[in-house]
């Protein structure tokens, strides 16, 4: 959804380089498992993929948090692996492990993968979760839809699960390069297709999350994170013009310096690696910045949070800024402190 007029929404207008005295504000993972009415829908649902692929279910998940919180945007409900799912790799969650996919690690098992053009017909679910978000959200909260990097999806697919160092994707990286490179190029062209349909369907901002883009440096991040990252934003808005981008290189450290020049992204997304100090005089300097309270707050709660948040704010304070935790909000966090949270951000503008 092009923005043709200047933006009302608050988070359209930070990432349109609005300095604003209030920060927006939303959360990563905002729906999800530390609410009793996800949990509840969750297991209407069945299990988790069968959450993601019911437009009613994923609709009303999505919702929830804005009902309780009133955040300033909803993320669409979906997974970064939906991606390889599509493009024809097997998917399916452990329970309390987390996911597994079957692995691409040989020329044979990149050709079976399906072809780009085929993914939409697995995503249409997603697409209609997007349609009945747009009509159904406040007129003042923004839609943000997603998809994982393709160095972060490409590291599951093939590990064939989530790895502490991502050693597989770095080996395969390096013993056979043209493999690697053919799924990563692969992944990237279905990204845009698949993020470019959630744009047609209603989102209004995209978010690229590269997870693991941390274990890169050097040319391999240059090659495998930006230049990405930079393929996926340069054709949504030449698709889309006005569709803003934020990019999340997380534990990307001093490579998140110069990311949005060299990706051409609105807003950089950052962790709590790095201090908002440090990130507003190296970050922020190229425009808007995402963040980057620490998760573990959503538990403790206290004067800590309370602390914490109006430094975060304060150290952004003079430059376009959207609040965010520094990475996804964790099953065992309290809604209080979400409450908490949201009432520092908005009493320290």
């Amino acid at each position: 959804m092009a923005q043709t007029t200047a933006p009302t929404k608050t988070i359209l207008r930070a990432l349109a380089g609005e300095t604003l005295a209030t920060p927006p504000i939303w959360m990563m993972r905002q729906a999800g498992r530390y609410l009793p009415e996800y949990k509840a829908t969750r297991a209407e649902a069945g299990d988790f993929l069968s959450l993601c692929y019911n437009p009613d279910l994923a609709t009303e998940v999505t919702l929830q948090p804005i009902r309780r919180f009133g955040f300033d945007a909803a993320i669409l409900f979906a997974d970064i692996l939906l991606v390889p799912q599509a493009l024809g790799a097997d998917l399916w969650f452990v329970t309390g492990e987390g996911p597994r996919l079957s692995t691409v690690t040989t020329q044979a098992d990149f050709d079976q993968l399906k072809p780009v053009d085929d993914i939409h017909e697995t995503l249409n679910p997603i697409y209609q979760t997007v349609r009945n978000l747009a009509g159904a959200l406040p007129p003042e909260t923004t839609l943000i839809g997603f998809a994982g990097a393709p160095w972060t999806v490409a590291t599951y697919m093939i590990a064939g699960q989530g790895t502490k160092d991502q050693g597989p994707a770095h080996q395969l990286r390096i013993n056979d390069n043209p493999l690697f490179e053919s799924l990563l190029n692969l992944i990237t062209k279905a990204t845009i297709e698949y993020m470019s349909a959630q744009i047609e369907a209603g989102a209004e901002v995209m978010k690229i999350f590269d997870s693991w883009a941390g274990s890169l440096s050097g040319e391999a991040f240059q090659k495998y994170a930006l230049e990405p990252a930079r393929e996926i934003t340069q054709e949504l808005k030449k698709r889309h013009p006005g569709i803003p981008i934020i990019g999340f290189p997380r534990e990307a450290g001093d490579q998140y310096i110069g990311f949005h020049k060299a990706t051409g992204v609105d807003c950089v997304a950052l962790d709590n690696s790095v201090s908002a100090e440090w990130a507003a005089a190296n970050v922020q300097v190229d425009g808007c910045v995402q963040g980057n309270l620490a998760s573990r707050h959503m538990v403790t709660g206290g004067q800590d949070l309370i602390d914490e948040t109006r430094s975060i704010v304060k150290a952004f304070s003079k430059g376009p800024h959207i609040f965010n935790l520094g990475h996804g909000i964790t099953p065992d966090a309290n809604p209080d402190n979400v409450q908490l949270m949201i009432d520092t951000v908005r009493d320290a503008g």
